[in-house]
């Protein structure tokens, strides 16, 4: 009879970078339909801001969280603030058909250059979505639409600072917020790209949890710039908020990875007790030095065996693993398959 293997999870830090590929049950969870209005002039930025958030979403579970897909005004091609004519899946027209809702979230997508007109035909299919409950946004001036469809009356909402005199002119019961992005009830806007994400961010963790979000920034965030302008490699050991004794530990560690080091090797090289070592880690890490120090060689050889075509023997090895049973039941344990079924399964999908 074959034993089977234990389940264990991932401890916070190092279930975030591999969330992708844990076997999860998510067969229940809803995928959320979000729908994107491209104005004309649009702002590419803005809008691959957005749709990269809910693409990595999709990316960091194990089934997709979202669908995506963009409407045009009256056509299926739309010029971007770019000059680029951008495909549309749909035209506004397909919003709603035979009474049947085909998004749950609808974001309308303006630009410096877009015109603040009223689309009536717009507006109308607005108003019938939001009497639908559907989640409704705006991307730079694309809170402009909302307002003409009457959406903002005594809400608050954010949109590039050009537009505010234009706002205040024209729908004197709105109210402007000076933070880059709001989400007022089901009404979400934001001013620029770079909040774009953000807004994004916030609605995902509606929908499916400040985890999901945490793994999405983990791919998204991973670099912080210097007062000198030069981008680096965020890591773990490089958080700012950890102290240097630990920041010196995680370095050390992420440096032994195919000999790994024993707890007194680590405490004889930075000179602090085991105990002092493992109230650091259960601190600022919410886990053990040993149980981070197998999570982050398990997360090295998943990464390797996706990048690489290394015999799985020889990926153990590179872990730290002088035993090759030992490192399938480790892996297995953790992702719910051996090293070859998720070799077999994500090898051609596009994971760091």
């Amino acid at each position: 009879m074959v034993k089977e293997v234990d389940k264990r999870e991932f401890s916070r830090v190092m279930r975030d970078v591999n969330s992708a590929f844990i076997a999860l049950n998510e067969d229940q969870t809803k995928t959320v339909r979000v729908g994107f209005v491209l104005l004309e002039h649009f702002s590419m930025m803005a809008f691959t801001a957005a749709m990269d958030t809910l693409v990595t979403a999709n990316l960091v579970r194990s089934t997709p969280l979202f669908t995506m897909s963009t409407f045009g005004l009256s056509s299926l091609s739309v010029k971007s603030d770019l000059n680029l004519n951008i495909s549309t899946g749909f035209t506004i027209d397909d919003l709603i058909i035979d009474n049947h809702v085909s998004v749950d979230a609808l974001i309308i997508c303006g630009g410096y250059r877009s015109s603040l007109s009223e689309c009536v035909q717009l507006s109308t299919k607005l108003r019938l979505l939001d009497k639908k409950n559907t989640v409704l946004g705006g991307l730079w001036n694309g809170a402009v639409a909302l307002a003409h469809g009457g959406l903002l009356n005594h809400k608050t909402c954010s949109i590039h600072i050009d537009n505010h005199a234009f706002i205040k002119e024209h729908f004197p019961h709105i109210c402007l917020s000076e933070h880059v992005f709001k989400i007022d009830g089901k009404y979400m806007t934001c001013a620029d790209p770079s909040s774009a994400l953000a807004m994004m961010c916030v609605f995902i963790e509606s929908c499916f949890g400040r985890d999901t979000v945490r793994a999405i920034r983990e791919i998204l965030t991973c670099h912080q710039v210097e007062s000198n302008h030069d981008a680096t490699l965020m890591k773990t050991a490089d958080n700012p908020a950890f102290p240097d004794t630990l920041r010196n530990i995680l370095q050390l560690i992420k440096s032994n990875i195919e000999e790994p080091l024993q707890p007194d090797e680590i405490s004889s090289y930075v000179g602090l007790s085991r105990r002092y070592i493992e109230r650091l880690f259960q601190t600022h890490l919410a886990t053990t030095p040993s149980r981070y120090y197998l999570e982050l060689r398990i997360t090295h050889a998943r990464r390797l065996l996706l990048q690489s075509n290394d015999l799985i023997g020889n990926i153990a090895v590179a872990s730290g693993f002088h035993s090759t049973t030992h490192f399938n039941h480790c892996f297995k344990a953790y992702f719910g398959l051996s090293p070859s079924q998720i070799r077999q399964k994500y090898r051609h999908e596009p994971f760091v």
